[in-house]
């Protein structure tokens, strides 16, 4: 794959047209709305591009988690076969 010489991110040629239907690629950039660039797909421009990285380098894309105590059922388990008798086979 040769780069293209007018891509200043020095990014590969991206096709313009999607793979299976040859239709050309449509829809808005996610982080200003923007038109599309195929070179900086899916975004519009390098800026959106870095502005992206930038959210997940700092977090701001994380899967939130629940605010349960991980260790009070493990904690009541433990108990339990702490107390039990031993087995005897």
């Amino acid at each position: 794959m040769a780069a293209n010489d007018n891509d200043p991110a020095g990014m590969p040629d991206a096709p313009t047209t999607a793979r299976a239907s040859g239709k050309p690629v449509t829809g808005k950039c996610p982080i200003c709305g923007a038109p599309r660039q195929a070179a900086y797909r899916p975004f519009c421009s390098r800026r959106c591009a870095d502005v992206d990285l930038g959210r997940w380098l700092n977090g701001s894309y994380a899967i939130p988690a629940s605010e349960e105590d991980p260790g009070e059922a493990d904690l009541a388990a433990a108990e339990a076969l702490a107390d039990a008798p031993p087995e005897r086979g």
